[in-house]
């Protein structure tokens, strides 16, 4: 048996800060393969809300103390927010410069970076990256004031909600199958920095591939050592009958417009094919994943 210790050396650890903001814009089949920089970014608060307790009597006892649905939800507060934002805001943009209001709000994902430190190293202990998925924006409101001899940058706020996304595989200290869920955090103290690094790739994007949002899945695979390095090959491309042949590789899907397209596609305008990577799979850091294709 051991004696319990207080206050040890290089374990008075805390969690401050917030940075590396980045919007991911779903596809027309959820993916979120579109990654941009949340500049601005000032305060991100987590209220998560259910789970309240409801209790059941009988034989003048309780019986049973069942517990409500769980939910996650917060607010994001930033001096300004990237302009594919607006989607998400309930605005259109008709013309560069117009922004159309009361517009139907797009879900997004989110993901946000909060430092670690501790009485040996400050904050440059560690991080933990934050991972939402399914979020929607309320309307926020904005106080415009004079400017006066104390001038203050306008803040921005939006209360967010979440759709849970699933889940794969069994929870190890149940037994039983994930529940579904909007959140997921990576603390960078604990978890293998190769895989680590692949994930920072994969949310901020390289020279060669852009930001994207993986799933559930593809994190916990990730970081349980069972994901494998796969290389699209560039499609090929007839210009006389207009037909792209798309390669066949195992853990790459390709699509255009979200779609998936295997063997040939006669096209009638100007094309791009994406890859992506397939579950259990990652791409190499810099890796060309689109092709344009000039229908002439």
């Amino acid at each position: 048996m051991t004696a319990l210790l207080w206050d040890q050396a290089g374990q008075r650890t805390y969690e401050t800060g917030v940075d590396k903001g980045v919007l991911y814009i779903p596809n027309a089949l959820g993916v979120y393969d579109t990654g941009v920089a949340w500049n601005g970014l000032t305060t991100v608060t987590e209220s998560p809300s259910g789970a309240e307790a409801n209790k059941q009597y009988a034989d003048n006892r309780v019986y049973a103390n069942l517990l409500s649905a769980e939910q996650f939800g917060g607010t994001i507060e930033a001096f300004t927010y990237p302009p594919e934002f607006g989607q998400c805001n309930g605005t259109a943009s008709p013309t560069p410069g117009v922004a159309v209001g009361q517009q139907t709000r797009k879900s997004f994902g989110f993901s946000y970076r909060t430092r670690l430190g501790n009485d040996l190293e400050d904050t440059e202990y560690g991080y933990k990256i934050h991972l939402v998925y399914g979020a929607k924006a309320a309307p926020s409101e904005m106080a415009y004031a004079t400017i006066n001899d104390s001038p203050e940058a306008i803040t921005m706020s939006w209360e967010i909600t979440t759709d849970p996304v699933d889940v794969p595989g069994t929870n190890p200290e149940t037994g039983k199958p994930y529940k579904p869920t909007a959140t997921l955090t990576i603390d960078s103290t604990q978890v293998d920095a190769t895989a680590l690094a692949t994930l920072e790739d994969m949310l901020y994007g390289t020279a060669g591939t852009d930001a994207t949002l993986p799933t559930p899945g593809d994190v916990i695979a990730l970081f349980s050592g069972t994901v494998t390095v796969a290389t699209p090959t560039a499609p090929t491309y007839n210009s006389t009958t207009h037909v792209i042949t798309i390669p066949t590789v195992t853990g790459v899907t390709y699509k255009i417009n979200g779609l998936t397209v295997t063997g040939t596609k006669t096209i009638t305008e100007d094309t791009v094919v994406t890859a992506h990577p397939n579950t259990g799979y990652k791409f190499p850091p810099v890796t060309d994943d689109d092709w344009y294709f000039d229908f002439v």
